[in-house]
């Protein structure tokens, strides 16, 4: 599988979810206008010098990004270097036929900078509201990720499964000027989908959103043994993490620490997780736990760091915690984008 992502080069991204933001007084944002907002820092992405600008699809009232590739589309519109792609689209609950059309219509769009990062989808509210059964989860993500695999390949496709009609020698339209969009697998701990990725020669992308960096080492060493098992050259490896960037780490800390701990509050029921103390912050944001929280020079520290010692090549990360300002946000673009990428680089040279 052809991709047009570097499997040599160093790429630094952000990934949002659509989280909704508060305005200066600490009042929520509309929806409408969170998506707004959204549009504005995606442009702001590309003006700073940030390779990937990714959007996360949910379907809830915090996180009310279910068609994140329209405001992709827009971003495309005013921005002429940022790549720009899912992170992740949840193709369980989706139509690959509809999400390769999407996204090879943003290809056209962007002039050939869409990407698209898979996910089985660990948030699971669009498994009801799309009529599919949690007990297909498996087979739905085995069964569309490789119908999705097929129709890359741009040529009529001949497929059949359980869990969507078959085709029988149609194309699917538009096809894109380079010949395949590049694709990712979203892995969280499943050694089944990183050996998934390597057999379709996809590229990896690593979310690790809490706990210790190096418990991900394996699957990095897993998946390169499996490309050449599988026949492929070497894939970029990526790390998705959360965090955010401000002036100094106290005001870092500061901003991100009440929203962080209000949002895992409200999906530790459904999630399972462990709701967080000032404690497990701190040893999450230090320099093998999973959040990068602090100063440019503090997020750009680790992310050499942890990139290392995966031997990865792509970092993107989470910005945004619901209830955090338009401008925070803002400034943390402008600062990882202006201080952090140039210091990987730097550092990593």
């Amino acid at each position: 599988m052809a991709t047009r992502s570097a499997a040599n080069g160093l790429t630094l991204g952000l990934d949002n979810f659509g989280d909704v933001t508060n305005d200066d007084d600490g009042r929520p944002l509309t929806q409408a206008q969170t998506i707004r907002n959204l549009v504005d820092q995606g442009v702001l992405a590309d003006e700073v010098g940030i390779d990937f600008f990714g959007i996360g699809e949910h379907h809830t009232e915090d996180f009310p990004l279910s068609a994140g590739d329209v405001v992709l589309g827009a971003i495309a519109s005013r921005t002429s270097r940022v790549h720009l792609g899912s992170a992740v689209t949840v193709i369980s609950s989706d139509d690959p036929v509809r999400v390769f059309q999407r996204y090879a219509t943003l290809d056209a769009l962007s002039h050939g900078r869409a990407e698209v990062i898979l996910g089985r989808g660990s948030s699971i509210e669009s498994f009801p509201l799309f009529g599919y059964d949690l007990r297909d989860y498996e087979e739905l993500f085995e069964e569309k990720v490789n119908l999705f695999a097929e129709l890359l390949e741009e040529r009529p496709v001949t497929w059949s499964g359980r869990t969507r009609p078959p085709l029988d020698a149609l194309s699917v339209y538009p096809h894109t000027e380079s010949g395949s969009i590049p694709t990712w697998i979203g892995v969280g701990g499943n050694p089944e989908s990183v050996v998934r990725a390597a057999r379709y020669g996809f590229s990896l992308m690593l979310a690790i959103i809490g706990g210790s960096t190096l418990r991900f080492a394996p699957f990095a060493s897993l998946f390169r043994e499996a490309l050449a098992r599988f026949g492929f050259s070497e894939q970029p490896v990526g790390v998705h993490c959360p965090g955010h960037v401000a002036a100094t780490d106290e005001q870092a800390r500061e901003e991100f620490w009440p929203r962080y701990v209000e949002v895992i509050r409200s999906v530790s029921e459904t999630r399972g997780f462990a709701i967080p103390t000032k404690e497990s912050l701190m040893s999450e944001i230090g320099p093998q736990g999973a959040l990068y929280v602090g100063s440019a020079e503090t997020v750009a520290q680790k992310i050499a760091q942890n990139l290392t010692v995966l031997g990865a090549n792509r970092f993107d990360l989470k910005y945004g915690m619901g209830g955090l300002s338009h401008q925070a946000l803002m400034t943390n673009i402008e600062l990882y984008g202006t201080q952090v990428i140039p210091r990987v680089r730097e550092l990593l040279a």
